[in-house]
Order: C-alpha cells, then structure tokens, then sequence
C-alpha cells in the first residue's frame, strides 16, 4: 500500500506513525501542508504520488475538496467520537474528563464530522498530566490502535461507519470553540489543584498566563506541592501570588489553598518569550529553598536489592548545562552505592533530547552556552560510560539527539514498545556524545553513518532488529516497569550478566574515550563558533515553530524506502 502523510509538521505523533508503517512495509512518504502555496499546487502533488490512502495523523490545515473526493483522506482527531474543535485535548484535561479517546474519520467539507474509520478510548491520568505528555502517550497510542484499524479496512475494501451509528463508550461533546491564552488565566486565589490543571492543559501552548509581583508570564509544567505553614518564617499569612520557595529550576507560588510549583516559564510581553527553567525567568532572589514535589524531581534514585535506578526527568527531554553537570553528580554519586546494577531511566513521559536550544538561545553569548552546554552532556555520558557497575538505559519515552545517544552509553540498552528514537535531528551541528564510538560500535561503520546520515526516527522495533538496542518491552508503562525490574534483577548475577558484560566488552574500544570526544568536539567547535551549517538560524526557528518552506527531501517516497531497507537489515 503506497500511504501519503500529509501533516503540518512532522512531529512527534507523525514520526511513530511513520515509522510504525515503514516496520510494516509499507510504502511511506510525508508531504508537509504549510508548503504548498495553494490547494492547487497540493492537488497536484498528489496526484503525481497517486497514492492508496492519504493519512493525516497531524494535520491543522484544511484538505482540498479535489483531494478527498478522489483519494482516500483520513484524519486522526484526538477526541472522542462527536468531538469536534481544534482544543479538543485542552477542554478534556481542563474540564477533568475521566476517559478520552481518539478518532479517525474521512476527510469531508466539516471539521471532524465525516464517517468514522476507527476510535480508541481511554482512561485520562489523575492526576493530571501536561497536554503534551497527554499527546505524546496515550493518545499517540490510541492513535496507532485507530491508525491498524484504518489500515485493516482499507486493505479489506471495507468502508467507514456514519458516526450516528455508533455505540459511543465516551459522551461526545459537539463542536468545542478555540481556548485561546485568556482561556488559561491563572487566579492566585484558586486551589493550587486547580490552577495546576490549568497549566496541564494550557501546556505547550498557549501556555498559562498569571501575574508576579506586577509582571506578566506564561507558565508551565506544574504540580501541586505540600501544604506549607507559616510561608513567610514570621507567622505572617503570605498573599497568593507570592513566590515562596525553589528548589533548582523550579518554584514554589503561594495559592488560596497549598502551594503551585512551576518548572518552567516564559514573559508575557507582546509576544511569549522562550520557555525557560522557571527560576531563570522569575524573581527568585531571597526566595528559601524548598524541597520539590518528586513529580518534578530532576533525579530520583531508589535501590531494589542489588539494583540502583536513576530516574532522570526533564521537561520537553531539553537538558541545559546546570542540569546536565547536576545530572552526572547524580549518576557518579549512584555509582558510589553497593550495587552490581545502574539503570538510568527517564520517566513515563519523556527521556531526554539532548542540550536545551532555548537556553542557548536566550544565553548572552548563545555559541558560548552551546559549547559549554555540549562539553557538560559528554561528562554525563562519560560518567556512564566509565562505570565500573553494569549500566543499563531504560528508554521509557521518546528520545532525540543527544539523548539518544547518552543512553547509548550505557553497557545495556532497553525500550519500551512504542518509543522512538531520533538519532539527530538536521539542526546544523555535528554532535556529540560520543556518538562516534558507540553508533559504529553497536551497528557497524557502514550502517552507522546511513542512520547518523539520514536523520530519520526509528522505532523501537526498528532499533531492536538493528541492534542500536538490545531489547523492547512492553507498551504499557506498568508492565514495562515491571519488565524492566525483572532485567535489570537477572543482570545482577548468573549466565544474562556474563552475557552483557562480553557484550559491553565486546564493544569496548580500543582507544580511550577522549579520543572520540576531541574528534567530536572539533567538528562541533566549528558549527558552533563559526556556525557553517546554520545552526542559528535552524535553532531559531525551531524554536519559534517557523513553518516549513519544503518538504525536506529525505521525508519523501524513496528516501524513506531505503533508510526501511538499511535498518531493517
């Protein structure tokens, strides 16, 4: 089958669902909308591709009529059946629904009205969740359940269900209206649940937008804390509003009832500011420490038996120099424990996606940042790499960039079904993270550079086949954890240790590990400093969500049949 994803951008959700096609053979290529500069010139790129089915999994621009009346058109809405609206998820978490779904309908003349192909539901986190953890898993996994079920009845010749027909297991809601940012105004005087609700669903955007001490922000990636007595040390009661503690990068607001942390912010000005670790943005100054909610913890170490697990968490996977240099503290300090076992793993929603383009890009001297932002990420993926106890990286959520390959620095590599991993995105700047050893090493040379070379996602499956990990577990985050206790408590001892310790042996180079450290950062040096791939311009718009001028070329039909081919193989 010859399958089309038309999208606006090729993001998280789009990227598993082109990879889990390309698992399965088919004939994938992506066409990216906001670069077509009429439904014309769309129609006849599609009909030059004559593709089987066009799929829309991420797609916030209108389809032309020429295109569904000729071509199967299926978008993937992530509501439930009779949802409608373009802030489906922001009403679901801000309105405390208890279950959600997503659906796949037929592209007509109404948005999200045309005859249904498939639905999924499930039950929403509680508490709850950012809109774009929401997104990124159970609703992406709702999506692929919704995304076979198209596929099974395209290849069957079956046709779509009128909506009207269907048992509904969740109560649609009809058409929504857009939540713009005044939607998400913070209310100081509010329970701290419930403004910590609010962010979740304003989360990504358009964010939260509250006011401190007379300033306006947007705010971000939230928690509830634990009530707090006498706020300001003296007795007095403390006005919500009032920042009253920090712990690293996140701070505590009093509230009309508990205390709301917040990890991230932005300034509100004109135009949002970049989102930035929150203590960067707001007054913290003669602000006490606080310890933070462990939902918001940056690092986590808890020992089981002879096992040690280092959950690492950062928001969006973005990992600025501070956290990265606190980060290998953490992962030198769980060495120091008497256990045979390390696993580095990231949390349920996000494992890591390397150095953190908004800090460089908000930094005074942003090539200066970068390098030293660089430099601090390879000390935590030597930390990892030197360790005398058996590593092992968990990824428990997608990764990209230099968090993929920090995880590859470890002695054993795991994922959980469903993740995928972009090894580097096309952001200008060579890498780092001794990726030149432990790619090569794990793949091969020739293999190595095809995959470094074509930037694309790979599945997990994928990775798994290709040895760029050693095992996939289950889908489900419950059953992954307790797969990933059983593994990592058998590598404590017996024939699976002698089997992982010759493997990491066997990988082991035969040259210090500074060596491919300076090839890596001469190359880097020169993008950074002297900036000859673009990278400020591609951070800057990647940042600012630039829309695309082109479909890059490597997204087409051909390119993505022999990346298929190569890691497959």
């Amino acid at each position: 089958m010859r399958i089309l994803l038309l999208v606006s951008a090729f993001n998280g959700l789009t990227q598993r669902v082109w990879a889990h096609l390309v698992d399965r053979g088919y004939d994938v290529g992506v066409e990216l909308a906001p670069t077509f500069d009429s439904p014309e010139d769309l129609t006849r790129r599609v009909e030059e591709i004559a593709p089987d089915l066009v799929l829309a999994p991420f797609l916030k621009h209108r389809v032309p009529r020429e295109v569904w009346d000729r071509w199967t058109t299926v978008v993937v809405h992530p509501g439930p059946v009779g949802d409608r609206g373009p802030s489906s998820l922001d009403h679901a978490v801000l309105d405390g629904r208890e279950r959600w779904g997503v659906t796949a309908l037929s592209t007509v003349e109404e948005m999200d009205a045309g005859p249904v192909w498939a639905t999924s539901t499930f039950a929403m986190p509680s508490p709850p969740v950012a809109k774009s953890a929401l997104y990124n898993g159970l609703v992406a996994d709702a999506a692929m359940a919704c995304v076979d079920e198209v596929l099974r009845k395209v290849a069957a010749g079956e046709a779509p269900t009128d909506p009207a027909l269907l048992e509904r297991e969740v109560a649609g809601t009809g058409e929504l209206p857009l939540l713009r940012r005044a939607a998400f105004e913070l209310d100081w005087t509010r329970p701290a649940e419930e403004l910590a609700r609010t962010v979740a669903a304003a989360d990504g955007a358009p964010g939260a937008p509250a006011t401190l001490a007379g300033e306006r922000y947007c705010l971000f990636d939230a928690a509830v804390g634990e009530p707090v007595d006498d706020l300001d040390g003296a007795g007095h009661e403390v006005a919500p509003g009032t920042i009253v503690g920090r712990d690293g990068d996140a701070v505590a607001i009093a509230t009309g009832r508990g205390t709301l942390w917040v990890g991230y912010a932005a300034t509100l000005a004109e135009r949002r500011g970049t989102k930035l670790p929150a203590a960067e943005v707001l007054d913290v100054r003669g602000v006490p420490y606080r310890p933070v909610p462990a939902v918001l913890a940056e690092s986590v170490y808890e020992r089981v038996g002879d096992v040690g697990y280092l959950t690492i968490r950062s928001y969006s996977g973005a990992m600025h120099t501070a956290q990265c240099r606190r980060l290998t503290t953490a992962v030198e300090k769980a060495l120091t424990e008497d256990t045979s076992v390390l696993v580095v793993r990231g949390t349920e929603h996000a494992f890591s996606n390397g150095i953190h383009l908004g800090m460089i890009e908000a930094a005074a001297d942003p090539a200066a940042e970068a390098w030293a932002n660089i430099q601090a990420i390879d000390d935590l993926c030597e930390a990892i790499a030197r360790a005398d106890q058996l590593t092992v990286a968990a990824f428990t959520a997608n990764a990209g960039a230099g968090g993929v390959m920090t995880g590859l620095c470890a002695d054993v590599v795991v994922a959980r079904d469903g993740v995928v991993l972009n090894p580097y995105y096309d952001m200008g700047i060579f890498g780092s993270e001794l990726h030149t050893w432990t790619v090569a090493a794990r793949l091969g040379e020739a293999a190595a550079d095809e995959l470094l070379g074509a930037k694309l996602p790979v599945s997990a499956g994928q990775a798994a086949a290709a040895g760029l990990v050693d095992a996939v577990g289950p889908r489900d985050a419950a059953s992954f954890d307790r797969w990933l206790a059983g593994r990592a408590a058998a590598l404590t001892g017996g024939e699976e240790r002698q089997a992982a310790l010759a493997a990491a042996a066997s990988r082991r180079p035969d040259r210090p590990l500074s060596y491919f450290r300076t090839i890596e950062l001469s190359e880097m040096a020169r993008d950074l400093f002297d900036d000859r791939r673009g990278f400020a311009a591609k951070r800057r718009d990647f940042l600012r969500k630039a829309a695309p001028v082109a479909t890059p070329a490597h997204l087409r039909f051909a390119d993505g049949r022999v990346l298929a081919g190569a890691v497959a193989g």
